[in-house]
């Protein structure tokens, strides 16, 4: 039996999975990463991409860093992949209890999945820094230079950047799903970005699933280490 084929089995065994998830999730939509060679990261611009997606260069440049974002960070067309079709169907058949995500681009509920847990926010929400109306995505994409709500305040999207700490309510929610997890599945990501990648310490059991194409930090720790494409191996599960 080959890994595959030992990730199939230990999912259809259990009706208590969580999916933890990153990039590479998305990649197959289409949305670039940040670090593959095609990544983000390796692209030329003025300034390196984190720098521009941190919360001060936002805040002292935001025509910039409204640039970058309407050019690289939104993705509107983008269809939900393998992966997120599959996902939402072990929700709906009782087996996958939570979707906890690193990416900003809502393709998990797109798919279906209604218990997703959006570590770093999401670009389909956005919020006036000054009278806290919301606005959807729509507004970000036709608007010229920096979006501002009709109060005169600017518009921010709902996504956590460099700097900025992470939610501790939606925190402790991913916490609590990870703990009492009978499998849980991490797939797309190199656990490189802290402290979402701390998250995997929080699990109890013994059914650790590492997929991801390329080694990461913790296959040591995995009970199960699949390196290959994440559509691939969930095509299975479809």
């Amino acid at each position: 039996m080959d890994n595959i084929d030992k990730f199939v089995q230990l999912v259809q065994e259990s009706d208590n999975i969580v999916f933890f998830g990153g990039a590479g999730v998305s990649t197959e939509s289409g949305i670039p990463d940040f670090r593959s060679p095609d990544g983000l990261y390796n692209q030329k611009y003025k300034y390196p991409p984190e720098t521009i997606i941190s919360h001060s260069f936002y805040q002292r440049y935001p025509e910039e860093f409204y640039r970058f974002y309407k050019d690289k960070m939104l993705y509107p067309d983008a269809k939900p992949g393998i992966t997120h079709l599959a996902l939402a169907k072990l929700e709906k058949e009782g087996k996958l209890k939570a979707v906890i995500t690193q990416n900003i681009d809502g393709l998990h509920q797109k798919a279906g999945s209604s218990n997703v847990i959006e570590l770093h926010g999401s670009v389909l929400r956005n919020y006036c820094e000054r009278c806290h109306k919301f606005y959807g995505i729509d507004k970000i994409i036709n608007s010229e230079g920096v979006p501002m709500c009709e109060c005169g305040g600017r518009i921010k999207p709902d996504v956590v950047l460099y700097e900025e700490g992470l939610d501790s309510y939606v925190l402790e929610k991913a916490v609590n799903y990870i703990k009492n997890a009978d499998i849980l599945i991490i797939g797309g990501t190199s656990l490189a970005v802290y402290p979402a990648a701390g998250l995997i310490d929080y699990y109890r059991g013994n059914k650790l699933v590492l997929i991801n194409k390329s080694e990461t930090s913790r296959d040591a720790h995995a009970n199960l280490v699949i390196n290959d494409a994440i559509g691939k191996v969930f095509s299975q599960l479809l």
